[in-house]
């Protein structure tokens, strides 16, 4: 069913929030970020399976797209571990900056990857995304890890979503997810089962519990599903645009509930801007570069 164009807006900016929140999230429970991970993963398949039963989808792949999918899990599980380090290596603020720089990444990655010319707009805006990297890391020494981690977190998930570029195109986002999530379960676990890891440091207390159940369900399954959704009745510029707020949303959060935890300094902030500022404004000027290459009359042969 298609909804209306607001409607659709309204889900799209509530789920870039939810999966800003995922963030908060990550600070608020205990448990290190592995077995972070590990539960939000095991709670993510366990829903969307029962999502898949609950509308009669048929979720079924062939045997060469399901190790496809099921390898690049192993990305999508570092991604998370990574991520969720940097926020307890660092703080949230810098973790959702860092991961900002998968613009950066994928605009070099994807030419190489699929071997065409990489813009002049990338370029620059992937030279912008670098400077702003650069003042956090003067201006936040303390959190080098977390950043380093932040920045390793961005990578991975560059790499995961050109794979997923192609894959979308022949199967819906909520079955790679699946197939990926129960991959990134499968890797984690046999990592953790040769590290020995299955212990009592797995143990959850009411609030992690209550916090898992929610990354896993609302922050993952529900939200994957929601900006899926509407990407049946908006373009994809304009999703792009809305994704963007994401960190905007997530450091606004992460000022409300943990206050003078999350203030940085002001080399941050200026860093912060400049990398998220690029990163907003790309797809429009991208964007206006392509209507006026269209406007452009077309060579007579």
């Amino acid at each position: 069913m298609k909804l209306p164009v607001k409607s659709s807006l309204l889900i799209l900016h509530l789920t870039v929030v939810v999966w800003g929140f995922t963030g908060i999230l990550g600070a608020l429970i205990s448990i290190n970020e592995i077995y972070l991970v590990w539960y939000r993963v095991l709670i993510a398949v366990l829903s969307l399976y029962a999502y898949f039963k609950w509308v009669k989808t048929d979720f079924k792949v062939n045997r060469d797209t399901f190790l496809k999918l099921f390898f690049t899990g192993a990305i999508v599980g570092l991604h998370w571990i990574l991520f969720f380090g940097s926020i307890k290596a660092a703080t949230v603020s810098v973790a959702m900056v860092c991961l900002s720089s998968l613009t950066l990444f994928t605009a070099i990655l994807e030419p190489i990857i699929n071997k065409t010319k990489i813009s002049k707009l990338e370029i620059s805006t992937g030279l912008l995304i670098v400077a702003g990297i650069y003042l956090i890391f003067k201006f936040e020494t303390q959190y080098k890890i977390g950043i380093i981690m932040g920045l390793s977190s961005a990578l991975c998930a560059s790499i995961f979503s050109i794979i997923n570029s192609k894959q979308i195109k022949n199967r819906t986002a909520a079955v790679i997810g699946f197939y990926e999530l129960a991959g990134a379960f499968f890797w984690i676990s046999l990592y953790m089962a040769f590290n020995n890891s299955f212990n009592i440091g797995m143990k959850l207390n009411t609030s992690d519990l209550i916090y898992l159940l929610i990354l896993g369900t609302i922050c993952t399954s529900v939200a994957y599903v929601a900006g899926v959704s509407v990407m049946k009745d908006l373009s994809a510029f304009r999703v792009a645009l809305i994704t963007n707020l994401e960190p905007v949303y997530a450091i606004i959060l992460a000022l409300i509930i943990f206050g003078k935890d999350e203030q940085m300094t002001v080399g941050f902030y200026v860093g912060a801007c400049l990398i998220l500022g690029t990163i907003f404004l790309y797809p429009v000027v991208k964007n206006k570069i392509e209507k006026r290459k269209l406007k452009k009359p077309s060579a007579l042969i």
